[in-house]
């Protein structure tokens, strides 16, 4: 392999942006499960939140990577960031379900407009010596601040949930200084393209069959299981699982201080754990990212795909197997999904990106969220509805054995898809 190409100042500004925004992202997503549940909304109502604001936030990635691609990614990213603010605050002002659906749809707005950003900022200062690590990196870095996020507004909301929002919104604060002061524009062609024409192209890239039948493979047979492990793990640690016998297994083998982290003291005086503070492949990741990352460089996409894939669908029936077994078969359950997911997430927009010229990297990229919109969309209103039915019947394990059969259907899928029409070729610059 050729020396590795050494990434630019704004590669770090960028991962550092990436970080605080995942963390606020995050330590209000991975709880509101739990918060809804608080609230005493049904699991048929938290399905529609969900469903409706994952499918703004990567429908809206379409306009925010158009207009990057010929506004600029600095500007924004200041846009997404004057969004993302009240909408955060807005949760504190408001307890009902037409409010919170409004607020958690605003918020969905201003990460749609984010997300495009830093991963097209990635594809720009990447080249084929350092892709790979690149987004490795990059995809750790999502994960430190995915991992940070819940377990300390897990922490806060045990205070208040207006505190945890609160202090998800400063963050946000803190974003928009660095990006106003330390942020510079990559170099790349700009083109000059109207956004009509981007669209136009966006029409062109989805008339390619091959292409679209990829795009729907992974929306319904990878992001749909995946969004659903993210919407349901929560809540399912802290309803469904004995966390007090968890934070005892935890204290006999980390000891009093790392169990203490994750954990907090109900109004019985008994330890539990919370529920998001665990609920999380991120820590996974941050630990095992570039790890998987240099190992699964060394194979093609479309088959490393494919293994993930089989992985994490172990990895949900060890979540089942918490409830019936022991609860700590939750953090095996976890490390297996996490394996499948750093297999393929990642990897996933490097194989995109490489697709697509470098100069139009943000308009591919918006192209690919539309996969994230579909299985975002169907997650809630099919598996938290799902969740629901099955813990009414006294077994909520059941929807990690359903997820599991869904993912060995996506491994037989992509099989097919690679033997019928073949794999994509990737650029070299």
């Amino acid at each position: 392999m050729s020396k590795r190409t050494t990434f630019p100042p704004v590669f770090w500004v960028a991962n550092t942006i990436e970080i605080l925004e995942r963390f606020a992202y995050y330590g209000i997503y991975m709880g509101f499960g739990i918060y809804m549940s608080h609230l005493g909304f049904s699991k048929g109502e938290l399905g529609v939140v969900q469903s409706v604001f994952l499918l703004l936030s990567y429908v809206i990635t379409i306009i925010s990577g158009t207009f990057a691609d010929k506004y600029g990614f600095k500007k924004m990213l200041m846009v997404s960031y004057l969004a993302y603010l009240p909408s955060i605050l807005l949760l504190i002002y408001t307890k009902s379900y037409s409010g919170i659906l409004f607020s958690m749809m605003s918020i969905g707005f201003a990460a749609g407009i984010f997300k495009p950003l830093i991963s097209a900022t990635m594809r720009s200062v990447t080249d084929r010596t350092n892709k790979t690590l690149g987004f490795g990196i990059y995809y750790a870095m999502v994960n430190i601040g995915a991992t940070l996020g819940p377990l300390i507004a897990g922490h806060l909301r045990a205070i208040s949930w207006n505190t945890a929002f609160l202090a998800n919104a400063v963050v946000i604060g803190i974003m928009f200084l660095i990006t106003l002061f330390f942020y510079k524009e990559p170099p790349r062609q700009i083109e000059g393209e109207t956004l009509r024409k981007k669209f136009n192209d966006i029409a062109i890239a989805l008339s390619d069959g091959k292409f679209a039948i990829f795009l729907l493979l992974f929306g319904l047979f990878f992001w749909l299981p995946l969004w659903s492990f993210i919407n349901l793990l929560a809540e399912y640690v802290e309803k469904s699982i004995d966390t007090a016998a968890l934070y005892n297994a935890v204290k006999g083998l980390l000891g009093s201080g790392f169990a203490g982290i994750i954990s907090h003291t109900d109004e019985h005086g008994i330890h539990r754990i919370l529920g998001e503070t665990i609920s999380t492949t991120a820590y996974f990741v941050v630990i095992f990212q570039l790890l998987v990352s240099r190992v699964t460089e060394k194979f093609r996409a479309m088959p490393s795909f494919i293994v993930g894939m089989a992985i994490a669908s172990l990895g949900f029936i060890f979540l089942a197997f918490a409830r019936t077994y022991d609860p700590m078969f939750v953090f095996l359950g976890i490390f297996l999904f996490a394996i499948g997911e750093m297999t393929i997430s990642p990897r996933i927009q490097e194989y995109i990106t490489w697709i697509a010229p470098k100069e139009k990297a943000g308009l591919y990229i918006g192209a690919n969220y539309l996969s994230f919109a579909l299985g975002g969309a169907l997650s809630g209103i099919t598996y938290t509805s799902l969740s629901g039915w099955f813990g009414n019947q006294g077994h909520p394990e059941y929807v990690w054995y359903t997820l599991a059969a869904h993912y060995v259907i996506g491994v037989i899928a992509i099989y097919i898809f690679i033997k019928t029409l073949g794999e994509f070729k990737e650029l070299e610059a």
